[in-house]
């Protein structure tokens, strides 16, 4: 009895090695395709860049270049997965092809993920808040304007400290670039180089002691 259960698990060890090996075989008999492509986005015509397209199992993949063409080497039933930052996220699996080499194009729909609106207050409840304001006990003039709020050093503290918004952002940046626009056709001048300015200058400061 001993034997044929020795007879019987050698059995079963050598059918178990004889089907670990065909598999084996038989994975490695898959064709290896050169996978090449280019990944579109819903508005863009040349392609979208830095897209990660990749075989998770097989831990190999690579990033599309600047005009979006990526090209990479696949096997027969690969499982592909393109996914980029603010797109859905794509699956392709390699069919059987007769050719080693396949192209293929790739949409990438845009992921959009809308918020609901968050309303930030520095008290609990709106209930707090409007208890705050009733509370409150600023002295105003006739025109309901607050005195305080138009000292002078104030306003000029504020002028000195408080950042450009976006609208004096966008105003600068369009001075200096029609500034640099008429610097090519001509060269810029200093004012303080030039004399007729300083002799309007020495003109104004005379008139403004005889009126004091």
């Amino acid at each position: 009895m001993k034997l044929k259960r020795v007879y019987l698990l050698a059995l079963l060890v050598t059918v178990c090695g004889v089907m670990a090996i065909s598999d084996g075989h038989a994975q490695n008999k898959k064709r290896i395709i050169q996978l090449s492509g280019i990944v579109l986005g819903e508005d863009s015509v040349s392609g979208l860049p830095g897209v990660h397209v990749y075989v998770p199992k097989a831990g190999r993949g690579t990033s599309t270049q600047p005009n979006g063409f990526f090209s990479m080497p696949v096997l027969v039933g690969d499982s592909v997965v393109i996914s980029s930052v603010g797109y859905i996220r794509r699956h392709y699996i390699v069919p059987e092809s007769p050719d080693e080499f396949m192209t293929i194009i790739i949409e990438m729909a845009t992921d959009n993920t809308f918020l609901r609106d968050v309303v930030i207050m520095p008290f609990p409840t709106e209930e707090v808040f409007k208890q705050a304001v009733l509370a409150l006990n600023v002295p105003l003039n006739e025109n309901g304007i607050d005195k305080r709020n138009l000292n002078a050093e104030l306003m000029a503290l504020m002028m000195q400290n408080t950042p450009m918004d976006g609208n004096l952002n966008y105003r600068y940046y369009m001075n200096q670039y029609n500034q640099s626009i008429s610097d090519r056709s001509q060269v810029r001048v200093n004012p303080f180089l030039n004399p007729f300015n300083w002799a309007r200058f020495f003109r104004d400061l005379k008139q403004n002691k005889k009126k004091k």
